[in-house]
């Protein structure tokens, strides 16, 4: 697919996703937020794709919702609100396409992230950061309830405490802050080497059985809203699936060969 505001790169089975709304900080406009649904489940479905980077172009990572885009489909009728809302859509759908990907996806975050930035990180699988990283959930300054599942998805991510302290207070919180959360992994120096860490996190992630990997990542989204009982059900099922596949084959001839296995998605 062509794409006006994202730019994509395939190699390696590694797929970078460049946000690149550049004279918008990356606002989240409708138009915008369809492309990363379209781009996910795009990616979700490519055999040759193992992992994804989402990362940013512009001056920061996400400004948060465009406001100017958004007020523009407020009739100003008794409907005005429930036609913004079905308007938005696309919104609430961009970060669960991400969620849903099939593929483990790493944010690679520089400058501020805000509001709809952070729902977006927030529905990735790993979080990492330079250390002129921010985070705010912005909504409450605007009148509004994050709704596109930061409120949801937090509490799993940083816990109960931290989710609402950055709900209410409405503040920016540093990369040291996030870091002591456990709202990002690990924090760099500057673009260049968050990038090539980002890198070599999904290369790793890209070496293992994309099978197993794509059951691990469904696994562990259903294991976070239900008992473990039933979680490990799950994981039991995907693995009558995993043994009659050739790479689980391959894996046990690279043990006995003593060397590194060859993995085919197959």
């Amino acid at each position: 697919m062509i794409y006006k505001f994202i730019e994509l790169e395939i190699k390696d089975y590694i797929a970078t996703v460049t946000m690149s709304r550049e004279k918008s900080l990356n606002a989240l406009s409708v138009e915008f937020a369809t492309e990363i649904t379209n781009v996910f489940k795009e990616l979700a479905a490519m055999s040759d794709v193992r992992a994804v980077i989402l990362r940013s172009k512009a001056r920061i990572f996400c400004a948060g919702l465009d406001l100017k885009d958004a007020a523009g489909g407020f009739t100003g009728t008794s409907r005005g609100p429930l036609d913004m809302l079905k308007r938005s859509q696309p919104l609430f759908d961009c970060c669960t396409a991400i969620e849903e990907c099939s593929k483990p996806v790493i944010a690679a975050v520089h400058g501020q992230c805000i509001g709809g930035g952070l729902h977006i990180a927030a529905a990735c699988d790993i979080r990492i950061c330079t250390q002129d990283a921010s985070f705010c959930l912005r909504e409450p300054k605007i009148g509004l309830c994050a709704d596109m599942g930061a409120l949801q998805r937090l509490p799993l991510i940083i816990g109960e405490g931290f989710t609402r302290e950055l709900a209410f207070t409405v503040g920016f919180y540093s990369a040291a802050q996030a870091e002591k959360m456990g709202l990002v992994n690990n924090v760099y120096a500057d673009q260049p080497t968050l990038y090539e860490a980002a890198w070599q996190l999904a290369a790793q992630i890209a070496e293992n059985a994309p099978l197993a990997i794509e059951s691990t990542k469904e696994v562990l989204n259903f294991s976070r809203h239900t008992s473990v009982c039933e979680g490990v059900a799950l994981a039991m099922q995907k693995n009558i699936f995993l043994l009659t596949t050739d790479d689980i084959k391959e894996a046990f001839m690279a043990f006995m060969e003593k060397r590194q296995p060859n993995f085919k998605g197959k």
